[in-house]
């Protein structure tokens, strides 16, 4: 297998493709190296990385430093990386944005457990004044969205997420919180030349092309009800369910032997809660020695949650990128956000392939999160992404 791949559909006379290269290279300075040949870093308004947590990434930031100078360049750690092959691990996999159609302009919070979320604020609206100045050599009709990455051991993506959407107007937000596989012990976030914990980047995307942010999920609500009934908001920790030790009564309901519980049974059997006359997914992170169960969201006292049924996957995502397509005219290349408990279901069900040519055929490059943003929301168990059209000719 070659080291490195890229994917890039012919330019047309209107505009030049989106770039995405992979490379499984183990050394960083020559992974970096081959990453950054390919994508022609000189032509470029700004690249998004997503890399397996397994590289020294000292090391890593280094190389990217020394090949990016003068270029917006932001990513994060993931648990999977979705790449030119579908499906991947182990690999660093970039996004680059062509100056011709694009900018990027970025702007990083360090320190979230102090976040001030009307400092925050005033930052945004500066990031947004000099997105929309930046991008007046892009024509008079410019699309703008948000992507948000954030570290996704941070416990901080709700506060985050509504107080940048509201800063943002009407730029819609989207992105996803960093992993490290399924160990669930370092994230980080890449900006300004390191990579960073307890920290979160919001990047303004600006193009000729049409652009459209999605939200979908594998799950319908089922006939199973409970109320969580003890719960630690702030740290994401449930203790009782119907008045019972939560991780032996969501074993019950879910016919599952309390020592089996784990990141198999937490795909297949997501609690769901109802707001604004939709179902989200609240998924569970991990089953605690002391009988308690973390979520990958904070989650309250009273809150009624339903468990989830999983809907036919293959077909939800042909219908989804159907439906995309023609939305923007036909896909250069979709950024996409998947909840790495989606991945597991995948792999569950045997359609690791099926999903992985899906995501080749419809040029689809991001990685496995701990949790995705969609606007105002922050979300779990979801495939989210955006989906960048040709240009408007």
């Amino acid at each position: 297998m070659m080291q490195v791949m890229i994917d890039e559909r012919p330019a047309t006379r209107l505009d030049t493709p989106v770039r995405t290269a992979t490379t499984r290279i183990a050394d960083p300075d020559a992974a970096v190296q081959a990453l950054f040949g390919e994508l022609d870093p000189l032509t470029l308004a700004g690249v998004i990385i997503f890399c397996s947590s397994c590289y020294d990434l000292d090391a890593l930031a280094a190389a990217i430093r020394q090949r990016s100078e003068g270029l917006c360049v932001v990513g994060c750690t993931s648990s999977g990386e979705i790449s030119t092959e579908g499906s991947s691990e182990g690999t660093i996999t970039a996004i680059g944005f062509p100056a011709s159609d694009f900018t990027l302009h970025g702007v990083r919070f360090d320190h979230l457990d102090q976040f001030d979320a009307s400092q925050a604020q005033s930052v945004v609206r500066g990031l947004v004044a000099d997105a929309v100045e930046g991008s007046r050599g892009l024509g008079e009709t410019v699309s703008r969205v948000a992507i948000f990455l954030v570290d996704g051991l941070s416990h901080r993506e709700e506060m985050l997420t509504v107080t940048v959407q509201d800063a943002l107007g009407d730029i819609p937000l989207i992105g996803g919180s960093s992993g490290d596989g399924l160990d669930f012990k370092e994230t980080f976030i890449f900006e300004g030349g390191a990579f960073r914990r307890d920290a979160a980047v919001v990047a303004v995307l600006c193009s000729s092309r049409p652009m459209k942010v999605f939200r979908s999920q594998h799950y319908a609500p089922g006939k199973i009800k409970m109320v969580i009934t003890g719960a630690d908001p702030v740290g994401r920790v449930v203790s009782e369910i119907n008045a019972e030790p939560a991780a032996e009564e969501y074993a019950r309901l879910t016919g599952t032997a309390i020592g089996e519980l784990g990141p198999s049974v937490f795909a297949s059997h997501p609690p769901m809660v109802r707001a604004g006359g939709e179902y989200y997914v609240r998924s569970i992170q991990s089953a605690n020695p002391d009988g308690s169960l973390t979520f990958y969201c904070a989650i309250d006292e009273g809150v009624v949650l339903t468990l989830g049924e999983a809907r036919n996957i293959l077909e939800g995502l042909g219908t989804l990128f159907a439906d995309l397509e023609h939305s923007v005219g036909g896909i250069d290349h979709i950024l996409g956000f998947d909840c790495v408990l989606n991945k597991i279901e995948a792999e569950q069900r045997q359609l690791t392939r099926q999903v992985s040519r899906i995501f080749v055929k419809n040029r689809v490059t991001g990685f496995n999160t701990y949790g995705e943003q969609f606007h105002a929301l922050h979300v779990n168990q979801t495939f989210s992404g955006l989906a960048i059209g040709w240009g408007r000719g």
